[in-house]
């Protein structure tokens, strides 16, 4: 089977482009994805295309990738539109690196672009709201209060302005969390304080202030145990990668110094399981798949930047992948083992949390900042001897968990 590289990486700033459209938010990270792999426009084969809101944010249905691609003059080749919630931009490269394992191209493209920011607030923060079953909400909404009813949000913890549903959901998922084991909202305000805290190296992350432990529990409160620099903001952005086999990189004479190898990625989708069956989770079925495909385990991974639309959901994903036993997630956190100079730096981009989350680009921008880590580009957030990195993208809502997660393994 075709061995498979990522030759090129570009993205750009995340957070407010009110100038910007999804158009030149795409030309700017292909542009940059296309002059890093040092090879021309025309050689790309084929493109797929994440997005998940243009539709609700600006009626464009159908088509977005062949209209955003043709106006930075990619044209005549196939185009896959892809949505899969927040796991758009990783779908987008599973399915990428699949085409180049069937050998029906040699070179190709993943590309995720969103502009989510609006004068209209209602509709941004409305956009979210198809990421879930939207003909059973209430059952939806009663199945999540259920989950987290093990702990009573104190009084003044939940604010009055409007928000996303999905804060709802991971707020709900702390709460069993600190029910079940004893996670407590000190270890979600370390994890937050460690992403603001390496973002400030980051100079494509939407915010760079640091901040304490002590600051992030006093922060305006959004829904409990969640304050407001636990929750990742609304973003405009875009993120692009350059695939290739080793097949097109001979044709090209594209050499492998700066290449990064693909040892696994996995699309995987949610079950009916119970809260009692975490190792049901999609995440660890995906990431049980991953490491067998990669033939490493764990404690091989090096750095890893994991879905942290919450402080929550990083907790949760570090236990999935087996970083940690189930329960252990905050106190790995609260000890500094996954910071920066820690036993497993996670999210040293700075995460959803601070870096931003433009929800097609998402899964994209975690593998741009795994490949800087394993060409040792990263500056003043490299991790150390980083030679196996992961990436976790999750999507959606169905039941108890994500409706999809992706798990990509990279190497050197």
């Amino acid at each position: 089977m075709q061995e498979i590289f990522i030759i090129g990486i570009g993205m750009t700033r995340f957070g407010r482009w009110p100038d910007s459209d999804v158009k030149s938010l795409t030309r700017m990270s292909v542009s940059e994805a296309i002059a890093d792999a040092g090879i021309k426009l025309d050689a790309i084969e084929a493109a797929f295309f994440a997005n998940a809101t243009q539709g609700h944010m600006e009626g464009q249905d159908m088509i977005r990738g062949q209209i955003a691609l043709r106006a930075m003059g990619i044209a005549s080749i196939p185009v896959v539109n892809v949505e899969n919630a927040c796991a758009s931009g990783a779908t987008a490269f599973q399915l990428a690196v699949a085409s180049l394992k069937a050998e029906e191209y040699e070179i190709v493209l993943a590309i995720g672009a969103e502009k989510m920011l609006s004068n209209d607030k209602g509709r941004t923060l409305s956009a979210f709201e198809g990421a879930w079953d939207v003909a059973t909400q209430e059952a939806n909404q009663h199945r999540l209060l259920e989950l987290g009813a093990g702990i009573q949000p104190p009084p003044g913890t939940v604010t009055e302005k409007p928000y996303s549903v999905f804060i709802d959901v991971y707020a709900a998922f702390a709460r069993h969390h600190m029910w079940r084991y004893g996670t407590t909202q000190r270890q979600l305000a370390a994890v937050c304080a460690k992403n603001h805290g390496h973002s400030v190296h980051n100079s494509r992350a939407q915010f760079r202030r640091p901040y304490t432990i002590e600051e992030v529990l006093a922060a305006a409160p959004i829904a409990f145990p969640l304050t407001l620099p636990m929750c990742s903001p609304v973003s405009d952005g875009s993120a692009a990668v350059v695939l290739a086999s080793a097949a097109g990189m001979k044709r090209l004479g594209i050499g492998a110094a700066r290449a990064v190898r693909v040892l696994a990625t996995v699309l995987q989708s949610g079950s009916d399981r119970r809260p009692d069956q975490p190792q049901l989770h999609c995440t660890v079925r995906a990431a049980t798949r991953a490491y067998e495909a990669a033939g490493i385990g764990p404690a091989d991974v090096s750095v890893a930047e994991v879905h942290d639309a919450t402080a929550m959901g990083e907790i949760i994903q570090t236990e999935n992948l087996g970083f940690c036993p189930f329960g252990y997630g905050g106190p790995i956190a609260e000890r500094r083992e996954t910071s920066l100079g820690g036993r497993l730096p996670v999210n040293p981009s700075g995460g959803l949390e601070s870096k931003g989350h433009p929800i097609g680009a998402s899964g994209l921008a975690q593998l741009h900042e795994l490949v800087l880590q394993l060409r040792v580009e990263a500056g003043a957030r490299q991790v150390q001897n980083a030679r196996i990195g992961l990436a976790e993208n999750g999507g959606g809502l169905i039941g108890i968990e994500e409706a999809a997660a992706v798990v990509t393994i990279l190497g050197k």
